[in-house]
């Protein structure tokens, strides 16, 4: 398990009413997982119309179990046009 940075934008960062939180998680699914848990409702449904970038990398479409986090990384939640 790693521990690291989540940076919400645009949407997301309305959704989960804040702008970054940590994660604590081995993958990106792991901590989109508990950040569901830590946001319910909205951030739910932004999530999956979103892009993300773990530590500058795009995501693209790899499955959220497979992305490995680092130590004290970051995981960038950005709009689905962003990032790619």
């Amino acid at each position: 398990m790693a521990a690291g940075t989540i940076r919400y934008w645009a949407a997301a960062k309305a959704a989960a009413g804040t702008a970054e939180e940590p994660y604590a998680a081995a993958t990106l699914a792991e901590a989109l997982d508990a950040a569901r848990e830590r946001h319910p409702g909205e951030l739910s449904q932004v999530l999956q119309r979103c892009s993300f970038l773990i530590d500058g990398n795009p995501v693209g479409t790899r499955g959220h179990e497979t992305v490995r986090l680092a130590e004290g990384g970051t995981v960038e939640v950005l709009p689905p046009f962003a990032g790619g």
